[in-house]
């Protein structure tokens, strides 16, 4: 039976793998994203085989995502699954060093777009007691490293928030799970090292790293599992990635 299917960050990287998977299987799409070119190149492409109705859509900004929601069309208001997918990192500067306007757009997008997408679609979906909510974290919400300050905390909302909406969802049927990746090559490190390509290259140098495919295909499978299973998080890893010792800073002797 086909789904109506509600992806943020639709553009590109795990956005985009999930809206081909996604309309692969039949599934109807929103396809919500800010780069308007991008966005309705893909909607061109998926429109060939499924029902797409693409959003250009900044969703740090509350009025209008309430807006566009309100909007939506009869064959797409009634969403079944709501893939919190928009995210960014932005530097690696440790705290006292870190530009202020970078932990804003982090916590904006992260964790506010987040929020608004869910608490305007969730009644609906507690209404027909049926729906779920798939939420991105990343391994950085769980396992700090130098640089993660505030994208690691923005991220560790995104698990512990999936987790509270499960106390708060009990009894109505609706699911709600995090899908937490480690290290995937997508348009990722570009964006945190705002367009420095080759500093972006070098996080993958000689490493297999996860592709938006891989992550496409499991969150594909944490929406399609029977009705009363919910996978409360899954965290994913390549390979060659694995977690460190923890650090230790030794002082000379002068």
């Amino acid at each position: 039976m086909a789904r109506t299917v509600f992806i943020t960050g639709a553009s590109s990287g795990f956005g985009a793998a999930c809206a081909r998977a996604f309309a692969a299987r039949g599934d109807r799409l929103v396809l919500v994203a800010r780069r308007a070119p991008q966005l309705e190149s893909l909607a061109r492409q998926l429109a060939e085989i499924t029902q797409v109705h693409p959003l250009v859509l900044d969703l740090r900004e509350r009025a209008a995502v309430e807006g566009a929601l309100a909007g939506l069309p009869a064959d797409f208001a009634e969403v079944d699954v709501l893939v919190n997918n928009a995210g960014l990192a932005l530097g690696l500067e440790p705290a006292h060093k870190t530009d202020l306007d970078d932990w804003d757009a982090m916590v904006d997008t992260n964790i506010k777009g987040l929020m608004y997408c869910t608490r305007l679609l969730l009644p609906d979906m507690v209404a027909r007691r049926r729906g779920h909510v798939i939420n991105i974290s990343s391994t950085a919400g769980d396992w700090p490293y130098p640089g993660g300050n505030v994208y690691g905390g923005t991220k560790a909302f995104v698990a512990q928030f999936t987790r509270n909406l499960r106390a708060d969802l009990l009894g109505t049927g609706v699911r709600a799970s995090c899908v937490a990746p480690g290290m995937a090559e997508t348009e990722f490190s570009k964006v945190r090292f705002k367009g420095d390509t080759e500093r972006a290259e070098q996080v993958y140098a000689d490493t297999r790293p996860l592709t938006a495919e891989n992550l496409a295909e499991i969150i594909v499978w944490v929406a399609s599992v029977p009705p009363h299973v919910n996978i409360n998080s899954l965290e994913v890893m390549s390979v060659d990635q694995a977690w460190g010792p923890l650090a230790v800073h030794r002082e000379k002797p002068s």
